[in-house]
């Protein structure tokens, strides 16, 4: 993987599985704790897909897959999303 890119490019694939902007979700990192914006996370494109890292301890907390026919999201590494109404 090269160098990553903010949360932001995350809006795209992720405004199709849910109805609300993801970028502006609080995240919480599984493993140090850290909470932020999902826009602050760092993203590195991939292959496979975006791999979402924590911006402070480099966790993976969450994978994107993008196919022409689904998304699939893999939350695996933080330990709530919270989304403001």
């Amino acid at each position: 993987m090269n160098g990553h890119l903010d949360g932001n490019v995350l809006a795209g694939p992720l405004t199709e599985v849910f109805a609300f902007d993801p970028t502006t979700a609080l995240v919480r990192c599984a493993s140090c704790g850290d909470v932020s914006a999902l826009a602050c996370a760092m993203v590195y494109e991939d292959p496979m897909g975006l791999v979402v890292r924590c911006r402070r301890c480099d966790n993976v907390l969450m994978v994107v897959v993008d196919r022409p026919d689904r998304t699939c999201v893999a939350t695996h590494g933080m330990s709530w999303l919270q989304v403001m109404r």
